[in-house]
């Protein structure tokens, strides 16, 4: 470790073990770094397309623009607010978020003023959403908080107080729906109690009601990668990481030992105390998704199977720890990190080791194994701990048909998933091998039986006679 920050897997009995770093601190940037700029307050937003960054600058009511090239940042301009239908300037009222299109348009959370603004790539109002008029939208307020834009120029949005899912508007600007609905978690005990409880009782109970989502991100094929930071009862169940199709129906991958939920063991008292609480999510191309856990200020990196990569950060002053971690995005090889509190940016770049791992993947998902079980074989020379390069490796001997080695890996590993999967196609492929020698077996085993009857029934014969 750079002694900035500690790194970390969980092995396959669920002990942490130090990693070598998958990414360092390149650079901790404030807005007084940058001419004309000035100092950020409560940052709570980020977005970055191709070689642009954009901060919601909520603290300041305004959004600021930086491009990024040959590893630096260049202050471009503020957005502070538009020109309404009627020529009338409006100044933007607390953003807490910000979508840009690669044609930059500008979608941005006015979670002050209640709206959802949409400007054009000059500035210009294009439309603003208000609260929508639909009985289903209940809530007397309209507090947009987080949002995302598809390639169908669907908009969906985080809000305030709702917990019947993400709203949807069309290009128009129309509401659609809700999607993504979370499931009622409850503790079966106290629903037990409900049933038998008097009236009384009953209103001085919490209401069971679906968890509200903290954030959300698009990935490659406009799928919805989704956060949950408030739930009932235990981590395990609540699924704070989610997936969701067009339908809104969660389909993560959970294929590891443990589902996506950040750190397996915490405390229920202290300052940190509690599980993790993903306030926001990014997901690369290779479909590695980063979630930003604002209880302890880390960041948990997991596969497409769901697999923990590593987690890093922490809680403190120094440079590779937050205070009060808000917003995560990628932007080429680097993760950038606001801090609410401190009002900086942090800049992560992959490191050799952590640029072998997606490599890994990526190799993998191309469908060029060897390749894959070569980077995991270097992989593991930096770090003989890590498991996942013992599966990825495992991943790719099944990939080859080379079940009987796969599953010597999946073995060292407690991988039961994936080794009873090489198993079966093992056992499929010996029995077509083997098919000869044991139909002659069968057939030897039937004439001896037919043979021995033979003998029997003549010896019978004899000794009547």
């Amino acid at each position: 470790s750079d002694g900035k920050h500690y790194t970390y897997t969980y092995d396959c009995w669920d002990v942490d073990r130090e990693s070598p770093d998958a990414y360092s601190v390149e650079r901790v940037i404030s807005g007084s770094d940058f001419k004309d700029c000035g100092n950020f307050s409560e940052p709570q937003g980020l977005f970055s397309t191709g070689n642009k960054m954009y901060v919601a600058d909520t603290g300041n009511n305004r959004i600021c623009e930086f491009t990024y090239e040959n590893n630096e940042f260049t202050y471009v301009k503020e957005v502070t607010g538009y020109k309404d239908a009627e020529g009338k300037d409006v100044k933007l009222n607390g953003p807490q978020d910000v979508f840009v299109t690669d044609d930059g348009q500008m979608y941005i959370a006015d979670t002050g003023n209640n709206k959802i603004v949409h400007l054009d790539a000059d500035g210009n109002m294009v439309k603003v959403i208000g609260r929508p008029n639909d009985k289903t939208y209940t809530d007397a307020k309209f507090l947009p908080q987080k949002l995302v834009v598809d390639g169908a120029k669907r908009i969906f949005a985080q809000v305030q107080n709702v917990n019947k899912g993400f709203l949807e508007f069309d290009d128009a600007g129309d509401f659609t729906g809700f999607v993504g609905a979370s499931e009622v978690t409850y503790d079966f005990f106290t629903y037990l109690w409900k049933m038998v409880a008097t009236k009384e009782q009953r209103a001085q109970m919490d209401l069971f009601v679906p968890t509200e989502y903290s954030n959300l991100c698009l990935d490659s094929e406009d799928f919805i990668y989704a956060t949950i930071s408030t739930f009932d009862g235990a981590v395990e169940s609540a699924e704070p990481i989610r997936k969701l199709n067009a339908k809104g129906t969660d389909i993560l991958v959970r294929n590891g030992y443990n589902d996506p939920y950040g750190d397996l063991r915490y405390t229920e008292k202290g300052e940190m105390k509690g599980p993790s609480k993903f306030v926001d999510i990014c997901c690369l191309s290779n479909d590695v998704y980063y979630a930003l856990d604002n209880t302890k200020g880390r960041i948990f990196a997991y596969d497409f199977q769901g697999n923990m990569l590593y987690a890093f950060g922490g809680h403190g002053y120094k440079a590779g720890l937050f205070m009060n971690p808000s917003a995560i995005e990628d932007l080429g090889d680097s993760l950038l990190v606001t801090d609410q509190k401190l009002g900086t940016i942090t800049q992560f770049t992959l490191t050799d080791y952590g640029k072998m791992i997606n490599d890994g993947l990526a190799e993998y998902k191309k469908g060029n194994y060897d390749e894959s079980a070569n980077i995991w074989r270097e992989v593991l020379k930096h770090n003989g701990n890590y498991d996942q390069a013992y599966i990825g490796i495992g991943r790719a001997l099944l990939r080859e048909k080379n079940y009987k080695e796969a599953m010597n890996y999946f073995e060292l590993k407690l991988d039961a998933k994936n080794y009873s999967k090489a198993f079966k196609l093992y056992r499929e492929v010996w029995f077509e091998e083997n098919i000869g020698t044991i139909l002659i077996i069968i057939a030897i085993l039937i004439l001896l039986g037919f043979g021995v009857g033979f003998v029997k029934k003549a010896r019978r014969e004899v000794e009547k006679g």
